[in-house]
């Protein structure tokens, strides 16, 4: 099948007097952590530590088919709503300014949504898209009566543009509590061309809104690029096509089939001129076990700038021309080593590229300076590397991290 390169926008809304595309990609500064039990995807009720149930909760297991399917979409929307919740990013921005030769920073706000997927002891657990959430200084969720509550990125995946926030069980009220769901997730699989959905999310950062279509295609690939100049380009595989609407601040929110099953997480749609009716979702099937993943990573939160650690590094993107021409792997090109930093004591060389930082893909410093602020000085960190000495194979170096103030 032939793949062109679409202009597609991240379906997430800028909040002000106008709407505009936001990037994929970008890591967040997130470690595993497999010591936490964690109620996954399709857990029973009384897997649910937190006490939640399902949306609709007509059956207890999901290993159930249900025996039913509802007649129309407001009783879909009606179930399912409590589960899906809107996601407020707070970031900083820099934009290169090219006429006085320096860049500025601003702070943006962004809208997109996500979808109740579980809880453990102490966190509820929300899947979303990785481009709704990356970035974020500060993140809040609002759920279905209104009540908003602070939130941190627990995992992302830049690659599948997925992603896992959680909120604390304990600052969430028992008046929230009583009123939100779990989702329930059907098979995408075995979803047929022509086949009815529903579209649920923060459309525009209004509010939760409600769409339908069909299923217009399934197994689509698209390229997306990471800013007007067709940089970067990503190229997201396998996802679901619906003519169901997905606009700014759908981004992260549910597609539905007819039982009020999650059968797709919506992350983008075509905005090339005169195209109408085509929105990607990432299927349910390939996103479970990424996100069951996610979910069970250490929660970070940002640290005061005096508790943050330092590698002792400068570098540069490895850039997709390089990859294709050259076969060398993507993420960070060292350049520089500072003698005696952390980085030297581990090895790490001038010529090496970095490709992981504790677990999570690094494609620039940016990344990795984001990553950073949630790691403090004196944790060891495993950071993957490849480097020509030694043909580009993997290696992993253990690095202990340094502080800030030692080097000032």
């Amino acid at each position: 099948m032939s793949r062109k390169l679409l202009a597609i926008l991240a379906a997430t809304a800028v909040i002000g007097t106008s709407v505009a595309a936001v990037t994929f990609g970008g890591p967040s500064g997130d470690s595993a952590e497999t010591d936490k039990a964690v109620s996954s995807i399709i857990p029973t009720v009384s897997e649910v530590s937190s006490g939640l149930t399902f949306a609709d909760d007509p059956v207890t297991d999901q290993d159930e088919t249900p025996a039913f399917s509802y007649s129309n979409v407001a009783d879909v929307a009606e179930a399912v709503m409590p589960s899906i919740v809107a996601i407020t990013n707070k970031s900083v921005q820099e934009v290169n300014n090219y006429f006085f030769r320096r860049s500025f920073q601003y702070e943006a706000t962004s809208a997109g949504s996500g979808i109740i997927v579980g809880s453990n002891d102490t966190e509820l657990l929300i899947c979303t898209n990785n481009h709704v959430v990356e970035d974020a200084s500060e993140l809040s969720v609002t759920f279905i009566d209104e009540q908003s509550y602070t939130a941190n990125v627990k995992g992302t995946d830049p690659d599948n543009d997925l992603a896992v926030v959680s909120v604390n069980l304990e600052d969430i009220s028992e008046d929230t509590m009583d009123q939100i769901r779990i989702a329930r997730t059907g098979d995408s699989d075995d979803m047929r061309v022509g086949e009815q959905v529903v579209a649920i999310g923060n459309a525009l950062g209004y509010g939760q809104s409600v769409t339908t279509g069909i299923i217009s295609a399934k197994n689509r690939s698209i390229e997306a690029a990471a800013d007007s100049y067709g940089t970067n380009v990503t190229t997201y595989e396998d996802l679901i096509q619906t003519d169901a609407a997905i606009n700014f601040g759908n981004s992260g929110g549910a597609l539905l089939n007819m039982n009020g099953e999650v059968i797709g997480i919506n992350s983008a749609k075509a905005s090339q001129s005169g195209v109408e009716g085509m929105g990607y979702s990432i299927p349910i099937a390939k996103a479970m076990p990424i996100l069951e993943d996610l979910m069970n990573r250490q929660t970070r939160v940002r640290l005061a700038e005096d508790e943050i650690g330092y590698i002792g590094i400068n570098g540069q993107s490895v850039s997709r021309d390089a990859t294709m021409l050259y076969g060398i792997p993507q993420g960070i090109y060292v350049t520089y080593v500072e003698e005696d930093s952390p980085a030297a004591q581990a090895g790490l060389e001038e010529g090496d590229i970095i490709t992981e930082f504790d677990g999570e893909q690094v494609t620039s410093m940016r990344d990795l300076q984001y990553m950073m602020q949630y790691y403090a000085a004196g944790e060891t960190i495993d950071v993957k590397i490849s480097s020509a000495s030694n043909n580009y194979e993997d290696d992993t170096l253990s690095i202990t991290l340094g502080s800030r103030s030692s080097v000032q």
